[in-house]
């Protein structure tokens, strides 16, 4: 059996660990939510499906309006993405039915990913009012206050021995 050594051993070392790393650069790609289906989606006709046609034809929705029964929504979102990186969106559609009184369908709107806001956090903290704790206040803050009366002295009255 022969052993590769020299130049052309660190050369398959290297190659072979090119190779590995390079794997992990593989834009990979994701679904979430309902899938959608064009034909389905087509045949749900305004004024003449109601809500037990629509579930059976596109089954339940991912969501429900939050007040009555009055809208339902499909949600679909495709992200791409390389390994260990957020995902990023690159396609979202929301399907709205909407029903009347009657539960008969009454409008079909669909959105894409131009209806999605993106939000930044003013620099990941949340603003408050009032003082301002570091970590270790936080941590440690409150070592000695468990059973402490409320303002730090002696208990004025009201209990079981007090007058």
């Amino acid at each position: 059996m022969r052993v590769i050594s020299g130049p052309r051993a660190r050369l398959v070392v290297l190659l072979a660990g090119a190779a590995l790393a390079m794997g992990g650069c593989t834009r990979l790609r994701g679904h979430q939510g309902y899938v959608l289906d064009p034909d389905l989606v087509n045949s749900v006709q305004t004024g003449v499906d109601n809500r037990s046609s629509v579930a059976r034809v596109l089954g339940q929705p991912t969501f429900t309006s939050q007040f009555g029964q009055g809208e339902w929504y499909y949600v679909s979102r495709d992200t791409r993405y390389f390994a260990y990186n957020r995902p990023r969106p690159v396609g979202e559609t929301v399907l709205r039915i909407r029903f009347d009184d009657k539960g008969v369908v009454r409008g079909i709107e669909r959105t894409g990913l131009e209806q999605v806001a993106k939000i930044t956090p003013f620099r990941k903290i949340t603003p408050t009012l009032g003082r301002q704790r570091s970590f270790f206040k936080d941590l440690f803050g409150n070592i000695g206050a468990v059973g402490a009366p409320i303002g730090g002295g002696p208990q004025q009255g009201g209990g079981r021995n007090g007058p």
